[in-house]
């Protein structure tokens, strides 16, 4: 078998070393189109796990990694004047320049053939079995077969330059540096005995403000020493022909074709703020050489198909994780307001890799520090979980932060629930939430989704109601919130276990109603636009709705403003085409919603929220200047918390679905508009609500599937944590144990 690597880089020298010590009879050859010791990095940086897999791939050249890294285990945050040290982290750092040299002399002892100042941008023509394009972010292989791979270059907003200091710093080093220009952000790290990578990062509009777009190297070096004097203490930076850039988030459709591989940085990058770009290349030499051992009788499409079905998981995690990290330092700027702790606590969980309960494993002081903080600024004992702190709006008192989200039971009759809801709410509060909403409730009968969607329209709505929020108020700590909605276009529907919910038809369909007359599918009823006795009448029932609240005894409402129900295709430029005064822009789409939040806010006194679909999962709908002026309109209308749903609004939409995938969207109103946030997506545990919550990414968490398979989750939580001063049901008193963790 004959291997050609086309760049040597560690991705191709090591698959060289894996593919020559599994099989010494295997001909490989790798081409390099830069001298033997030219680099354009300084450090690389390795997790203690990283280098396990190493050990097991190669123990001859682990064993010289492991002779001349440089290991740690703490993280320095420089911010707001202070340095906050976070430790248990267990990383090493490693010069890329010698990685490199170790890499290729153990190629040569193994019998690769390195072929340095050689050049190959092109497979035309060559005719061994493998090629295995490992040629870097700007690979011509990947561009000479780009129809077949289909690549995809996310170019990022942020600039950065990738420098070297003279120093040995003590720890992983963060700083963040504000500035008249803007916000300057440093990832540092030792890597010998005498230097540091030193990478700078800035938006590029503050690139620009502070005129580094009109600097040569030796001024930037100059500027850069200035800027970071007290931590550099005089030493000084170097450069090595790395200009300013941004970072391209790179992913292809396919790795393969016939039998050329993309490997590396060519296939996929991750962000340097997690470390991963090197040891994503060397795994995946690790994998493809697997895949190679493992399917010896397959024919090369075939074993590169199979490497790819392994890997790829594994690596579209780690870019989630990656971006999730980029996007983080994109936005750093919003946290500029938080106290040190909070903001180091952000920073630690920026990528979800690191969440509450992982904290206080690895660094159980800085997890002390940021419980006492957050506890003592919400009025509770020190040792008091995040989660387990009250939260106040309108003179409403929360016990907690967890709250049962709307779920739909679609068990009504005529609107009037019964007792499968009162079991259904009465043992999520009894569970020990701190709030606990009812399914999205109808405003009118042509409000309903479904025939079995719960109403609030009639008397004996009120007493039903009534039954349930006595209930959870006598034999809970919780709260009850109501929400209300009017489906619109999504309306007169099959119950979703029925016909899998289509369009009903016959007598017992009802017209549906939207700002424009489009359907929400092609099976779906035609809306009618609303016209002024429509709007009338819809502002009216709402209003009702929330009076008949205050009569049942709810403490807390909530207008479904999301998921495609009525007033949430009047703020959707995808769904509201109209073009008088409710259409047009965000001012316009708004004009309605934002009249039924005032018509509710003088009939509601108490805590009133709003659900909304933060983005349509789709070109054209919300982007984060709309989402923040629709959070900001809705809260100078008299809403008191913005819940930050997401989807629902069209058919085709393409959601990008993980653990709290919906958070971005509560971080950003929160934190940019000011603006009290509720969370909301996937959101499985209690440690990722006590994360979200403590980090600052939202002050309320709600969790929804969660509660279908624990309805007791909060009162479970509390067991976990120790929590003692829980309100603990006292019928259930001789069942409850603690294990505080930890």
């Amino acid at each position: 078998m004959r291997v050609r690597i086309l760049g040597g880089g560690p991705a191709g020298l090591y698959l060289g070393i894996l593919l020559r010590r599994q099989d010494p009879s295997i001909d490989v050859h790798i081409h390099e189109r830069q001298r033997p010791g030219d680099t354009f990095g300084w450090g690389v940086v390795f997790s203690d796990r990283t280098l396990e897999n190493f050990a097991a791939a190669d123990p001859e050249s682990h064993r010289a990694i492991c002779d001349a890294f440089v290991d740690w285990q703490d993280i320095d945050i420089y911010y707001g004047g202070t340095r906050i040290r976070s430790t248990g982290h267990g990383f090493c750092g490693f010069a890329r320049i010698k990685l490199l040299q170790i890499l290729a002399d153990r190629a040569r002892d193994l019998g690769v053939q390195l072929h340095f100042e050689s050049e190959i941008s092109s497979v035309a023509g060559l005719d061994d079995d493998l090629i295995v394009a490992a040629d870097g972010v700007n690979s011509k292989i990947r561009a000479e077969l780009a129809p077949y791979f289909q690549p995809a270059v996310d170019w990022r907003q942020c600039r950065f330059i990738w420098l070297g200091a003279h120093l040995k710093l003590p720890a992983f080093t963060f700083i963040f540096r504000d500035t008249p220009h803007g916000l300057f952000q440093v990832h540092a790290y030792p890597y010998d005995d005498n230097f540091s990578t030193f990478i700078v990062e800035c938006r590029d509009q503050t690139w620009k403000n502070a005129g580094f777009d009109q600097l040569d190297e030796a001024e930037t070096l100059a500027a850069v020493g200035e800027l970071f004097r007290p931590e550099l203490q005089g030493a000084q930076l170097v450069a090595n022909g790395n200009p300013w850039r941004r970072f391209p988030t790179i992913k292809n459709r396919h790795w393969s074709h016939n039998n050329v591989v993309l490997l590396g940085d060519a296939a996929h990058t991750a962000h340097f703020s997690i470390g991963s770009g090197t040891k994503l290349a060397m795994e995946d030499a690790i994998a493809l050489a697997a895949a190679i051992q493992n399917q010896r009788q397959s024919s090369i499409p075939e074993v590169l198909a199979a490497y790819e079905a392994v890997r790829r998981p594994e690596v579209e995690r780690i870019q989630k994780s990656a971006q999730t990290s980029l996007e983080w330092f994109e936005d750093s700027a919003r946290y500029l307001n938080f106290p040190p702790v909070q903001f180091a606590v952000s920073l630690m969980t920026r990528s979800k890799r690191i969440t509450w309960d992982e904290l206080g494993l690895r660094d159980p002081t800085l997890q002390a520090q940021a419980r006492a903080w957050f506890a003592e600024l919400h009025g509770a004992p020190p040792t008091t979980e995040p989660l387990f702190t009250p939260f106040t709006v309108r003179g409403v008192t929360l016990a907690n932060r967890v709250v049962v989200s709307p779920m739909c039971q679609y068990s009504a009759k005529d609107g009037l629930i019964n007792d499968w809801h009162m079991v259904h709410l009465g043992s999520r509060a009894v569970g020990g939430a701190g709030l606990v909403f009812t399914e999205g409730t109808a405003v009118s009968p042509e409000g309903r989704i479904t025939l079995g969607c719960a109403g609030i329209w009639q008397p004996e709505h009120v007493e039903a109601w009534r039954r349930v929020v006595s209930f959870v108020h006598e034999h809970s700590t919780s709260k009850m919130g109501i929400q209300i909605a009017h489906s619109g276009r999504r309306g007169s529907c099959h119950l979703p276990w029925v016909n899998s919910g289509a369009p009903l038809s016959g007598p017992d369909a009802w017209p549906v109603l939207g700002p424009s007359c489009l359907p929400y599918d092609p099976a779906s009823p035609v809306p009618v636009p609303m016209d002024d006795a429509d709007f009338d009448k819809v502002e009216a029932d709402f209003v009702a709705a929330a009076q008949a609240a205050t009569d049942v005894g709810f403490d807390v409402l909530e207008l479904h403003f999301a998921h495609g129900y009525l007033l949430s295709t009047f703020i959707s430029a995808l769904t509201n085409r109209r073009d008088d005064r409710w259409g047009g822009d965000l001012t316009g789409r708004l004009r309605f919603p934002l009249r039924v939040v005032r018509a509710v806010r003088k009939a509601w006194k108490g805590p009133l929220f709003a659900r909304i679909s933060a983005t349509e999962w789709v070109p054209g709908g919300l982007d984060d200047a709309e989402r923040l002026g629709l959070g900001r309109a809705l809260h100078e209308a008299g809403v008191d918390v913005i819940d930050c749903s997401a989807g629902g609004v069209v058919p085709e939409q393409r959601p990008i679905y993980g653990r709290m995938f919906q958070v971005p969207f509560s971080d950003l109103i929160r934190n940019e508009a000011r603006v009290p946030t509720m969370a909301v997506g996937n959101v499985q545990d209690a440690d990722q609500a006590n994360t979200l919550v403590v980090s600052g990414r939202a002050d309320l968490v709600a969790l929804a599937r969660a509660h279908l398979a624990d309805p007791y989750l909060t009162l479970h939580a509390s067991e976990t944590y120790g929590a003692a001063d829980f309100a603990f049901p006292k019928q259930y008193l001789a069942a409850r144990r603690t294990q505080k963790k930890g």
